[in-house]
């Protein structure tokens, strides 16, 4: 289960994950991933302290209604959750902020078929090249 201290809890976070961040789309989840290594202003600046003790890479979660009543809602909440645990270890930097929003198919898979969608997002081209600019030269 992903700690307290590893969740996007702040409106502003969401924000700026949602508008600055890499959109990616899989085949039930919409994937925002925004990289804050070398960032020291803003709400990053807080975040890169916090990455000294606690780490990162930080998740937030959209699951509306459309998905289900609010036990599925739930239930859908706590595999992404487990599924972003598992993929922890994928991310090139540590100081990320990935925020997840979940179609109305989330709620008839399981965690490890969310987990699989995470690591197919996190190796697309675009989420590459977020992560090492320095990769758009020699991946072309």
């Amino acid at each position: 289960m992903v700690a307290a201290a590893h969740r996007i809890s702040r409106g502003s976070d969401f924000d700026r994950t949602l508008k600055t961040g890499v959109r990616v789309t899989t085949r039930d989840l919409v994937i925002h991933v925004l990289p804050l290594a070398g960032s020291t202003n803003g709400p990053g600046g807080a975040r890169d302290r916090d990455v000294a003790t606690v780490g990162g890479p930080w998740l937030g979660l959209i699951v509306s209604k459309t998905v289900g009543n609010a036990v599925i809602r739930h239930r859908v909440a706590r595999r992404l959750r487990a599924a972003f645990q598992q993929r922890r270890a994928d991310f090139r930097i540590p100081q990320t902020m990935m925020v997840i929003r979940a179609r109305r198919s989330t709620a008839e898979l399981s965690s490890i078929e969310l987990s699989e969608q995470i690591a197919d997002a996190l190796s697309r081209r675009r989420v590459r090249e977020a992560f090492d600019p320095s990769d758009r030269q020699a991946l072309r």
